[in-house]
């Protein structure tokens, strides 16, 4: 069988994307092929006279096929970076967005002010982009990383086999705070659903068809999760301890309001890098 070139193959993915109407169809083919074969877009630019391997054609081929059935990108290449890392992904949890990574950096921000040690919890894990970032940089003793969808706990688990954390990394399976038993944590941390049922219905179907939804919506306020964690977060926590939310910006003096009515001393909110309401913490009294 002849070898194929790398050109032949991108030229054939463009036109593929472009009949699809994805923009820069040429620019995603190159981001595919990068993707499939953890090289970047401007290498595989340099490769294109050389022949491709069968594993990588047909990896290709496939992630073309899902980016021109509308798959987002991150589901049609199997795989995502977040922070430090390169992940596993596919549909059974939510393609981690930039905003999460500035969550993870209020929380070891907040952690190298007070010492090393301790258990911090990720709660609604997905992927497990959150735990494993807070293993890899953080110096907690042990991730416990929850989700009450086994497909995205097995997933996570994937996870931590492929990045091999320095610290232990516990996947349980359980709504919430359910499965941290009677465990006393330094620091919770959640991106939690945050949209409404409306605002759910009204996303773009890019996100809307693939994502799944309970990692999107979460009731007629879109704070049914976040108001669960507020309740019940503070009897998990070692004194001082940090609960970090996520939160969506149109309802942070809702989320503000809300922790202080179920007993939170305080409640600080911080902006994310466009500006924008987006991470909710708020810390145990010292005395607890």
């Amino acid at each position: 069988m002849p070898e194929t070139l790398l050109a032949v193959e991108l030229d054939a993915a463009a036109a593929t994307l472009a009949r699809v109407g994805v923009r820069e169809p040429r620019r995603e083919a190159a981001a595919l092929w990068g993707g499939c074969t953890d090289v970047s877009p401007g290498e595989a630019w340099l490769r294109r006279h050389r022949p491709a391997s069968r594993d990588s054609l047909d990896r290709f081929r496939g992630a073309v096929r899902r980016r021109a059935g509308g798959e987002p990108f991150a589901y049609a290449v199997g795989q995502v970076g977040f922070r430090t890392l390169s992940l596993s992904l596919d549909r059974r949890a939510l393609i981690p967005r930039p905003e999460t990574e500035g969550l993870v950096e209020h929380v070891l921000r907040w952690e190298r002010g007070r010492g090393t040690g301790g258990i911090v919890a990720d709660i609604g894990t997905g992927s497990g982009c959150i735990a494993l970032a807070l293993a890899v940089e953080g110096s907690f003793e042990q991730v416990i990383a929850v989700d009450q969808s086994v497909g995205a706990a097995a997933l996570a688990a994937a996870n931590v086999q492929r990045v091999r954390p320095p610290v232990p990394v516990e996947v349980r399976v359980g709504d919430l705070l359910a499965p941290l038993g009677g465990a006393r944590c330094r620091a919770i941390v959640a991106n939690p659903p945050y949209l409404t049922d409306r605002e759910w219905a009204e996303l773009d179907p890019a996100v809307r068809e693939f994502e799944p939804r309970s990692a999107l919506a979460s009731g007629p306020d879109g704070l049914t999760v976040t108001r669960a964690l507020l309740q019940n977060a503070g009897r998990l926590l070692e004194p001082g301890g940090l609960l970090a939310l996520e939160i969506d910006e149109r309802r942070a003096e809702a989320v503000q309001t809300l922790a202080l009515t179920v007993g939170w001393p305080r409640l600080d909110i911080h902006r994310d890098l466009f500006g924008r309401p987006r991470y909710a913490l708020a810390c145990s009294p010292e005395d607890a």
